[in-house]
């Protein structure tokens, strides 16, 4: 993938800005709820688990390392995990009062998924040696 490092980049920085964004509205509380804000910290503060996420992915981006692309896979899967269960957390209705989803969580989603999809395409060449250590068929 030619771009692979660019869009990595923007998926990055989008995804830690997108934890400074609104997430959902309380309409009963009259507050947007973002990353790093939830009404007395009930849902703690999930932007500085994306925040690590996006510094560690990116890092692993730019290290030109088979070991560092496989990680990468690793970390973006669980960035997607965390994305899930931030996502249930966020948007689940109580005591009759359903949140609006925001933009900021929406910024989250898209950013979450291209960095998942930038991790599977990495643009990397083998040379002789690390192709031979990948070679798992036995050589007649």
């Amino acid at each position: 993938m030619k771009y692979y490092k660019v869009i990595g980049l923007v998926a990055c920085i989008a995804l830690v800005a997108s934890c400074f964004l609104p997430w959902a509205h309380y309409p009963d509380l009259n507050k947007s709820f973002t990353g790093f804000f939830t009404e007395q910290n009930v849902y703690g503060k999930p932007g500085v688990a994306f925040t690590f996420f996006a510094v560690v992915s990116l890092v692993l981006i730019f290290i030109n390392k088979l070991w560092a692309k496989r990680t990468l896979i690793f970390f973006a899967a669980l960035n997607i995990g965390y994305l899930l269960k931030t996502y249930v957390i966020f948007t689940s209705c109580y005591k009759g009062y359903c949140p609006q989803k925001e933009y900021g969580l929406y910024c989250l989603i898209i950013s979450s998924v291209v960095l998942l999809l930038v991790s599977f395409f990495p643009d990397i060449k083998l040379s002789d040696n690390e192709k031979k250590e990948t070679d798992t068929a036995p050589v007649e």
